[in-house]
């Protein structure tokens, strides 16, 4: 085969050892490897770069392996062509697995252009990704606080989520006033606010129960453990305020192949990316609005998909690309004419979670496309794939707002029935006729009601 990467190495990344292998192509077709373990400390990671600079490699190989591609990413990263790589895309022949004969595989795949790379943004929006995904897990871990603040209630006879959200205004506002001693139910339901006011009946039924010190001590501790949450997520969320104005288009933009091409092919614009050369630079607030067009994405929602994709759509060369880079996209599973499971690929776990979150919103919308197309899936394939239909639907969606910089424009609700009026007038016709009914078609204009006097 054609050797296009003449000096290149192959790194077998573990916790404690990086297994190295350098391959330095000669005449004749012939090479010359050497391989070498080293350390993961700083340290000795600055000796491997030492020790591949030796033969001047220009490009560097390595498995996705956890998180331990990271520090050796981080000595990498400007001093040479790194590839991370799928550990599914380079798995070498069963029973031959050693550390050694793992780096000179990958090793002589890089240097054949047979690998290709997975997508890492740089050092701005990778930190920004950590600080969303840390906010999700802090929201996530609220959540579950509440829940176990729940179940104290529930040991001590108390049915205030019956009423109303434990979470909520006034249920912090009787919480702590029944951790600071509080027992009469009326009292307490005299805290309520605004619309619950008028369950004040209800609120006191539910308050009548058998709190004693521990159950107070518990929520106490559930009721402070909240407010550090609380105090968390606003302080994160700040920071990624503050972070959101480092993404720039071209300035999160990898130097390296599109997602959907193999390694060695250069680095073009894409069709999208060439009609939209005349378009102002896209800055983040201004993606964000973009966004927020959307039914069922907030900002929130918003600046996590920013941190996942980035703000320049020409690294993937089309929405369906993006689509399948996310995990959103059926599987290709055919084999002697007949197709087999489609299932979605892993593609990004952050994202996707997202995405099904904003896609769950959607369907809950009131005279939207993306509502109509749930409940046109959910009735025939279920619910749980009406949902990643749509979550696909948004994702290309964003693609293309992205690409040309300009609002999400509604369909409507009766896109759907729009398309085939006549086949939907002919089948309510029939189901009719079939009840009984003689039917009789007469159009009648736009706006106009239909209700007899």
């Amino acid at each position: 085969m054609e050797v296009l990467y003449e000096l290149c190495a192959g790194l077998d990344v573990h916790k404690k050892t990086v297994v190295a292998c350098r391959v330095h192509s000669q005449a004749r077709g012939r090479k010359a490897q050497e391989t070498r373990s080293f350390g993961t400390t700083t340290a000795q990671l600055l000796e491997m770069l030492d020790w591949l600079t030796e033969w001047g490699c220009t490009h560097v190989a390595m498995e996705s392996t956890g998180e331990y591609w990271k520090p050796v990413y981080n000595i990498l990263e400007g001093q040479v062509e790194i590839l991370l790589v799928n550990a599914r895309d380079i798995k070498a022949v069963p029973g031959r697995k050693t550390d050694i004969a793992d780096s000179e595989w990958i090793a002589e795949l890089l240097r054949h252009g047979l690998l290709r790379a997975s997508f890492v943004p740089p050092r701005p929006q990778r930190d920004l990704r950590d600080l969303t995904r840390q906010r999700s897990n802090l929201v996530r871990e609220r959540s579950s606080v509440v829940n176990r603040l729940q179940k104290v209630l529930e040991g001590a006879n108390i049915k205030l989520a019956s009423v109303t959200k434990a979470s909520g205004v006034s249920a912090r506002e009787i919480l702590q006033a029944m951790v600071q001693g509080e027992s009469d139910p009326a009292m307490l339901a005299e805290l309520a606010q605004g619309r619950l006011r008028s369950k004040r009946a209800e609120l006191a039924a539910a308050l009548t129960g058998q709190m004693r010190e521990h159950h107070r001590f518990l929520l106490n501790s559930h009721l402070q453990h909240i407010d550090f949450l609380n105090e968390q997520i606003e302080r994160f969320s700040e920071e990624i305020g503050a972070r959101m104005s480092q993404l720039e288009v071209g300035s999160d933009r990898p130097a390296k192949p599109r997602l959907g091409t193999s390694a060695p092919q250069q680095d073009s614009p894409s069709p999208q990316a060439e009609g939209s050369n005349d378009l102002p630079k896209l800055s983040a607030e201004r993606a964000v609005a973009l966004l927020d067009t959307i039914p069922g994405i907030d900002r929130w929602q918003a600046e996590v998909i920013l941190a996942e994709i980035g703000l320049d759509m020409s690294r993937f060369e089309s929405a369906a690309c993006l689509a399948a880079w996310s995990g959103l996209a059926p599987g290709n599973n055919e084999s002697a004419g007949k197709r087999h499971s489609g299932r979605t690929r892993p593609g990004s776990p952050t994202l996707r979670r997202t995405m099904a979150l904003v896609a769950h919103a959607a369907a809950r919308g009131k005279n939207t496309y993306l509502a109509a197309q749930y409940h046109r899936l959910a009735a025939r394939r279920g619910a749980k794939r009406a949902i990643v239909a749509v979550a696909h639907s948004i994702i290309v969606i964003i693609y293309h707002l992205l690409t040309r910089q300009e609002p999400y424009s509604e369909l409507g609700g009766n896109y759907f029935d729009e398309r085939k009026r006549d086949s939907v007038a002919n089948r309510l016709v029939r189901r009719l006729q079939k009840l009984g009914y003689q039917v009789a078609l007469d159009s009648t204009p736009t706006g106009a009601s239909t209700v007899p006097a």
